[in-house]
């Protein structure tokens, strides 16, 4: 070990023995010997719960807590030097974290209360009790209520110990008119938040004339700390016992009721009345030692420094320094593991637009080119992904195609229907001869049918291209709600718009089909590609009179049935041409200019802005890095320091 680790070291043991120090003692050789050793430990625990560490882990700390009426604001009042709010019922309603600092040079008493974000400075203790009244006022609302926020009040003072601890409502069983019922159980869960973890040292409050087994307060500590190792216990009120029981103290003290490795302390601390006749902290703390002194049981016991407040406040002391040294390697460890973990997180949440407008306004003219690049790439084909815009949409003009093939059935049997009605009301026309106007009546019925089809194809076909050009929406502007809606409009109306010049060609295409029309070779063709089986007449007989009638029904069915071969070729794929153009090619350009069309005169902090629970995410976790760096960077200041 070097010279410089063995000097630290040595200092510490001093630190370590001064519980033999008499309390007497304490104004002079307690400060001037361990004060350089204490206050580092105390500042760097302070320090880090200033910049917010106990948010992500837990600091070393001292909880105190008990019953109402157990004389716990005394106690803390005889500590800190300055006079706390008193009085029936709850009157601490909010955590009050009380930082005590031994101030030898330019401040005779100066204290500062802070809460949220604002903060109190001011130098007349008499307005510690008011300050702290209105900051619970405002965090718990007037009344009874309690608030899980803490209020923070640091006394700067040369008449204080250093110490740090943390005070906490005193449990009350039965509620008072303006509480709520389950008044106890919202104490009790405040109160376990802070005494259940292993970093803190919870100091219970008892008054001597009550059964210490059945306080509420010592019961919650040892329902969190089975084994005492890090509780002590503060018994107050000794002036109030009944005679003959002064032996029951002394074992209680002595560890033999409730074993408690940090063990047991009697005080004597203002009561109401020394209150009322204006007996100042000072001197009621001389009063206190004269009463210890004289008193036939108890004077023993200042010898073994387990009476007064001074005595309190060394062992409190040693006992939250002790703590704090042995908790800073894995506090040292869980910073580390928290950052790691932290930096990995901020890694996968995409940093945020800048906020200078040259900046942010060249972010979001390359947002907006990455979506349209993405949105050429799903129109055109080129973005592979499953179930892709072209997939689906084959799919939708294969069961077209397929609709319009199964409508030669129904077409066919129309067919036969029409010429036998055309031989049942003949004209003028010789046998053999057909009305060419009744040939197109028949085809143009039966192509109208097929109008509604081609429009819900055409809302499908719109439903499908939404659905993609969303998706891509989402992947792009999730987190800038404004821009997504902007966006997800400009989709909808353009759609809207496309849909009624798609459905304006189609009613085109089916009007340009009332024309019946097609090339003669292209007729010819389909003519010669229909199976002669299909109107072979080796197994039907027929009369002399019927054999016309037949050959002529066969002779204009080929012509209708070719003919609406040809129509169905034309519609299985101008549709679907047709639809593509308008409702995918067209719309994906038109989105592109449009979106383009943003960056002239837009209000790009406003496109810019941020999903909440992205942005809050973002900002907790550079929060939670930036204030765990900090801490790490003081351990290892003060670890180096140290050693």
């Amino acid at each position: 070990m070097s010279t410089r680790a063995e000097a630290k070291e040595g200092n510490m043991s001093q630190l370590e023995g001064c519980s033999i120090l008499p309390c007497q003692k304490m104004k002079g050789a307690v400060h001037s010997l361990l004060e350089e050793k204490i206050r580092p430990y105390i500042d760097l625990i302070d320090t880090l719960r200033s910049v917010g560490i106990q948010k992500d882990l837990a600091l070393p700390t001292i909880a105190v807590i008990g019953d109402q009426s157990s004389g716990k604001s005394s106690v803390l009042e005889a500590l800190s030097g300055v006079e706390l709010p008193r009085g029936s019922g709850i009157v601490t309603r909010c955590p009050l974290e009380l930082r005590l600092k031994k101030v030898t040079v330019g401040v005779s008493w100066k204290a500062v209360l802070s809460y949220r974000d604002k903060k109190n400075e001011f130098v007349n203790s008499s307005l510690v009790g008011n300050y702290i009244k209105a900051a619970q006022d405002e965090l718990a609302g007037k009344g009874v209520g309690i608030c899980d926020d803490l209020i923070t009040l640091e006394v700067m003072s040369p008449d204080v110990c250093d110490l740090t601890l943390i005070d906490l409502p005193g449990i009350a069983r039965v509620p008072v008119p303006g509480q709520p019922e389950d008044i106890e159980n919202q104490i009790k869960r405040l109160i376990m938040k802070f005494i259940e973890k292993q970093e803190t040292i919870n100091m219970v409050v008892v008054p001597c004339n009550t059964d210490i087994a059945t306080t509420e307060a010592l019961k919650m500590a040892q329902e969190v700390d089975p084994e005492g190792r890090r509780t002590i216990a503060i018994l107050t009120k000794p002036d109030l016992i009944d005679k003959g029981t002064e032996k029951d103290i002394l074992a209680i003290v002595h560890n033999k009721v409730i074993p408690l490795s940090k063990g047991y302390i009697i005080v004597k601390c203002r009561g109401q009345q020394q209150i009322d006749e204006k007996i100042s902290l000072e001197e009621a703390t001389e009063k206190e030692r004269d009463f210890f002194q004289k008193h036939d049981s108890f004077r023993d016991l200042l010898k073994e420094d387990k009476v007064t407040i001074k005595c309190l406040a060394v062992k409190l002391t040693q006992h939250l320094v002790d703590h704090i040294k042995k908790s800073l390697p894995h506090l040292n460890e869980q910073i580390k593991k928290q950052l790691w973990e932290l930096r990995n997180e901020l890694k996968e949440c995409e940093a945020g637009p800048p906020q200078d407008p040259k900046g942010a306004k060249l972010f979001l003219t390359e947002t907006l080119t990455r979506f349209n690049d993405q949105i050429k790439s799903l129109s055109s084909g080129e973005l592979i992904i499953k179930d892709n815009l072209f997939v689906q949409l084959r799919a939708e003009y294969e069961k077209w195609n397929d609709h319009l093939n199964d409508t030669k059935t129904t077409f066919n049997n129309s067919t036969e229907e029409m010429i036998a009605t055309i031989q049942k009301y003949r004209g003028r026309e010789l046998i053999g001869f057909c009305n060419y106007k009744m040939f197109e009546v028949v085809l143009q019925k039966h192509v109208a049918t097929l109008k509604e089809p081609a429009m819900d194809l055409l809302n499908t076909v719109k439903d499908i291209i939404i659905m993609q050009f969303t998706n891509v929406v989402n992947q792009c502007f999730q987190k800038y709600p404004v821009l997504l809606d902007i966006t997800m409009d400009k989709i909808h109306n353009i759609q809207s718009t496309q849909q009624e010049k798609a459905e304006q060609r189609i009613s085109e295409q089916f009007e340009m089909e009332n024309m019946v029309y097609t090339q003669d070779s292209i007729h010819f063709k389909a003519l010669k590609e229909i199976p002669e089986e299909m109107f072979s007449d080796t197994k039907v007989t027929f009369s002399e009179e019927q054999l016309p009638i037949f050959h002529q029904k066969s002779k204009y069915s080929e012509i209708l049935r070719a003919y609406y071969e040809i129509v169905v070729q034309r519609m299985a794929d101008q549709l679907p041409m047709m639809i593509s153009l308008f409702m995918r090619k067209q719309t994906a350009e038109l989105l592109s200019i449009d979106m383009l069309s943003l960056l002239d005169g837009a209000n790009v902090s406003e496109l810019l802005s941020e999903d909440f629970e992205v942005g809050r995410k973002r900002k907790d976790l550079q929060a939670r890095l930036d204030r765990l760096s900090i801490g790490q960077e003081k351990i290892s200041n003060f670890i180096c320091t140290i050693y």
